[in-house]
């Protein structure tokens, strides 16, 4: 599996360097996906900097982003940011444009009343070890952080809503009834803002012996933004909570925001259908060179 996040497409279209970095975030797709060849890609938020697009042609926007995709009959999921919601671009808005233009695209909305306004994109894919299998051995969950403003520029919260957590718990409920057990299945969770807690957890971690969170700094200059504000402590602990308590084997929850290093992706490998076999995960550069290289399971902190 592959990761992009922050494309941000169609930021700066009156100068030379924006479809510049366009061009550059299309190239690094087509590179990395001949040779990388991932059975899965994840574009985790801020797929548009909708403030500088125009509403005519916010919507295009995905066209071009899908379309190495398309070309390579990958399937893929999105993921939403807070520069995804803006006057001239909504989340909702994004998803049934690559729903329409892209035909591998397992991006859905959730059932009406869960998100809240600006959230729709809160849903799970399952992924299977064969076939011919009854019941997946993983699951991806995405969760919508919300962010940036409405259409009619009102400031829209930067976290995961409330009403999203009793969704998880009547989902895995309903797994559970389904498919047996959410032992054993394991699972990974994408969301664009990361939820106030990743705070904390970057203060202890050690770089070297747990590394890649650290590149980035969480003090609410653009990576969990509003949610460090103090009147804002705890509005996303409600589906942090629930995250915790309903899903299981829970690998990673991935983030977007990424920076530092330049052009890149970060890659997964699943090795067994067994969830309690550890997951490799890197972050790849474009000319092939690699960073912060582990594995998750139970050594990792």
């Amino acid at each position: 599996m592959t990761v992009f996040s922050d494309l941000h497409f169609g930021e700066n279209p009156w100068d030379s360097w924006g479809p510049e970095q366009d061009s550059n975030s299309t190239r690094l797709m087509k590179t990395v996906l001949k040779s990388e060849k991932p059975d899965y890609v994840v574009i985790n938020g801020d797929l548009i900097t909708g403030e500088n697009t125009f509403r005519e042609n916010s919507t295009s926007l995905i066209d071009e982003i899908v379309a190495p995709l398309n070309a390579a009959k990958i399937p893929f999921s999105s993921s939403h940011g807070n520069h995804d919601n803006q006057v001239n671009i909504t989340h909702a808005e994004e998803i049934l444009r690559e729903q329409k233009v892209a035909p591998l695209s397992y991006t859905r909305m959730a059932p009406w009343g869960v998100g809240g306004v600006g959230g729709p994109g809160n849903y799970w894919v399952p992924i299977y070890h064969k076939k011919a299998d009854e019941s997946p051995v993983l699951i991806l969950w995405f969760f919508d952080s919300r962010g940036g403003v409405s259409t009619n520029a009102t400031t829209l919260p930067d976290w995961v809503d409330d009403s999203v957590a009793e969704w998880i718990r009547t989902e895995t409920e309903v797994m559970e009834a389904i498919w047996g057990s959410s032992e054993n299945r394991g699972a990974l969770a994408f969301v664009h803002i990361p939820p106030h807690i990743a705070t904390g957890l970057q203060n202890n971690l050690n770089s070297d012996e747990n590394p890649g969170l650290n590149a980035d700094s969480l003090d609410g200059g653009g990576s969990v933004q509003a949610t460090t504000i103090p009147s804002n402590f705890g509005k996303d602990d409600t589906f942090w909570n629930s995250v915790n308590a309903n899903i299981k084997n829970l690998h990673a929850v991935i983030s977007g925001h990424g920076d530092g290093w330049g052009y890149g992706v970060r890659n997964f490998i699943f090795t067994s259908p067994n969830p309690e076999v550890g997951v490799e995960t890197w972050i790849r550069m474009e000319a092939g060179e690699t960073h912060a290289r582990i594995t998750l399971n139970k050594e990792y902190n």
